[in-house]
């Protein structure tokens, strides 16, 4: 393989390079990242004193020419300290939490949406030409991705923080009747099926790889309360006769998501609520300059979740739909009462409680 000299970068260097500079390489940190992630080796420097390359390989068990090459990568990304004397590795104090753990704070997990999008950008590539979109079987183990990053977050705070948002709590003790639209793998579902056993759920996806372990886990966990329902949530459940209805970052894909919001409209009893989380940023280019990471919001929307609405012939909405279309679209479903709140556990989301 051949490269191509990168410029030197001294007083004379137009800022313009500078920044493309830096890009290239923090673009390299995320692949990097994202391997240290999927390898586990994050996880094993976490667990070790400043170890030799071979340690930290045995350690992980896996192969010592490729650690020590990628401990080079990341240690020049100031993430790992590097003693030459001994030679030894160690993992910064303040980058632990970030890149280690089960908790929502760990980013070197969300750093897999990157070498995820590199999979499939020579398709998108080819969308950029002819039109349309790709299909979710597309994406190779994008379920599994988004499945653990929703998950840190749900586990996290879904009981304690977010689901007080309803007010529904006390009824869903009593016993009420749930959906969530786009569940995914279902953790959500069997969280709330565990945590209030006298209320009855059902989640709903067109996607019967992800519904496998969801069902999975629902009979792990001896959940009799949780049912799994492979359908488009386009087509609606019988019109009022549920409680609560919640989608978490699943109405932006949708190929027609007007229709599915008229459809939870429909779906809900008299009083009913509806919880949708979505992503916090606006819906004008312009107010979104300053969101740290809208960069990445707009690219993952042109590589998935714009394009996957295309592929079904959809609106193509976009992952940036923003919250004051998000609210224009609610009350055109037929909702009046609409409530936003972001969250310090979750600030990527705003969360929309609203009345039927």
């Amino acid at each position: 393989m051949t490269t191509t000299q990168a410029p030197v970068v001294d007083a004379q260097t137009p800022q313009a390079v500078e920044h493309l500079i830096r890009i290239l390489n923090d673009g390299a940190i995320a692949v990097l990242a994202s391997i240290g992630y999927q390898t586990g080796l994050f996880e094993t420097l976490g667990t070790l004193p400043p170890a030799t390359s071979q340690q930290v390989a045995d350690a992980a068990g896996l192969d010592e020419r490729y650690v020590r090459e990628w401990l080079g990568g990341i240690v020049a990304a100031e993430i790992v300290e590097y003693d030459p004397v001994a030679r030894t590795y160690a993992l910064r104090p303040e980058h632990a939490p970030f890149v280690t753990g089960p908790s929502a704070d760990n980013l070197a997990r969300s750093l897999r949406y990157i070498t995820l999008m590199g999979e499939v950008t020579p398709l998108v590539v080819e969308k950029f030409r002819t039109g349309g979109g790709l299909r979710y079987d597309q994406y190779p183990g994008f379920h599994g991705v988004q499945a653990q990053d929703s998950g840190a977050v749900n586990d996290g705070a879904l009981l304690d923080t977010i689901l007080p948002l309803t007010g529904v709590v006390d009824r869903l003790r009593e016993g009420i009747d749930v959906a969530d639209i786009g569940c995914g793998e279902g953790h959500a579902v069997n969280l709330l099926a565990r945590a209030f056993p006298r209320s009855r759920f059902t989640g709903y996806d067109f996607s019967a790889e992800a519904l496998a372990p969801a069902r999975a886990e629902a009979a792990a966990w001896g959940l009799s309360n949780a049912t799994f329902v492979e359908c488009d949530i386009a087509e609606p459940p019988v019109p009022s006769t549920l409680d609560l209805v919640t989608a978490f970052d699943v109405v932006h894909d949708q190929a027609h998501p007007a229709q599915v919001l008229a459809n939870v409209r429909s779906s809900l009893r008299p009083g009913g609520t509806f919880l949708m989380a979505d992503i916090n940023a606006s819906s004008h280019l312009e107010r979104n300059l300053d969101l740290p990471w809208a960069s990445f919001l707009y690219a993952v929307s042109t590589v998935h979740c714009m394009s996957v609405s295309l592929g079904q012939g959809g609106d193509g909405l976009g992952t940036v739909w923003g919250v004051e279309l998000a609210e224009q679209m609610l009350r055109e479903a037929g909702f009046t009462q609409i409530e936003r709140t972001v969250l310090d556990d979750d600030p990527f989301n705003a969360y929309f409680v609203v009345r039927a």
